[in-house]
């Protein structure tokens, strides 16, 4: 999704500065050791803070406005639900922390990674359709923070919650029971040849007629997920009705535009994958004015001049009448009362 520049530009690092008199998450990292994975990965943790430390920019560039966090404050006492992020083709966690922030403050512990393969300055075509590896991303990252002497303690391990926007929604349908057919992708993109995500596989030289066999042959239910959310999910038109009907978890599907900014490829709806009603009590909210890229954090004023320079994708810019903070306010209120956080 994003060029080279923009890359470097993700990837800049935070600042330390005086703490700020507003109400801010806490924010640390944890070491995940996933066995698939050939190193350690680096898992990003908003919480409810318990003290005052000192607060730092997170996934600000000049791009993206970023967020603030209270850097490794004390955890507030208590007993917390624990939710598992998972971000979308050539996103990063960070970029999500307009969403983890908040969720944070109203009191859940918030864990993600970046996805090797599929993140910023690291998305291969050939490594989006190893889709076993996202989600075994999942369990490694739930280990890894229940085990933590700190976390772990306060997380309440039948409130488990997999959230994920794009193909992180997929990865979050994967974990919760959802297996794919190759055959089936296969059909839709010959359906919808110019639709983003055909388009970039097929770019990377992947045959979409070709898919590799794990697609059908490895069930990647993670039975602690009790809640799943699902915002925009790639890949669903190659979900097979049998395995959505398995999934037990608490589902909210979130699309994002109206039929005329709605994307086709991750359309959940009657007019879409249809995934809504194959998934036994799953929800569906739209939310609009938006549209797919709505859900990517706010922009600087010179975010959407710097795109096209570049010549990448219009991420910052939005549909008649959309304003993304108010769209990031209606997402968080949508999400929260689901999962019944009163903050």
């Amino acid at each position: 999704m994003f060029k080279p520049l923009i890359l470097a530009l993700l990837c800049t690092l935070p600042t330390p500065i005086m703490a700020q008199a507003e109400t801010l998450p806490g924010f640390d990292h944890i070491m995940v050791d996933a066995p698939h994975r050939p190193r350690v990965m680096e898992a990003a943790v908003w919480y409810p803070a318990g003290s005052q430390s000192y607060s730092v920019p997170l996934g600000a560039n000049p791009v993206f406005t970023g967020t603030r966090v209270s850097f490794a404050p004390k955890l507030a006492e208590g007993r917390y639900p624990l939710i598992i992020l998972s971000h979308g083709s050539g996103g990063n966690i960070n970029g999500m922390g307009w969403l983890a922030g908040p969720l944070a403050i109203k009191g859940a512990i918030v864990v993600g990674v970046n996805h090797p393969g599929t993140t910023s300055g690291d998305s291969s075509a050939r490594r989006t359709v190893q889709v076993t590896e996202r989600a075994r991303d999942i369990p490694a990252v739930i280990d890894a923070v229940l085990a933590h002497p700190d976390f772990g303690p306060a997380i309440d391990p039948e409130q488990i919650t997999v959230l994920g926007f794009s193909l992180g929604g997929a990865t979050a349908l994967h974990v919760a029971g959802a297996q794919m057919k190759r055959e089936a992708y296969g059909a839709y993109c010959d359906r919808f040849p110019t639709a983003s995500d055909c388009e970039f596989l097929g770019r990377g030289g992947v045959n979409l007629h070709d898919l590799p066999a794990e697609w059908e042959a490895t069930d990647m239910r993670e039975p602690r997920i009790k809640t799943m959310i699902s915002v925009d999910p790639g890949f669903g038109y190659a979900m097979t009705e049998a395995s959505l009907a398995t999934i037990t978890a608490r589902t909210l599907i979130v699309n994002l535009g109206d039929d005329e900014t709605q994307w086709a490829a991750t359309d959940a709806g009657p007019n879409g994958s249809n995934l809504l009603a194959h998934i036994p009590g799953a929800k569906l909210e739209r939310l609009a004015p938006a549209w797919h890229f709505s859900f990517l954090g706010t922009c600087t004023d010179m975010g959407a001049e710097l795109l096209r320079e570049d010549k990448d994708d219009p991420v910052c810019d939005e549909p008649a009448g959309g304003d993304r903070a108010i769209l990031h306010g209606k997402a968080i209120a949508t999400i929260s009362e689901f999962l019944g956080l009163k903050g």
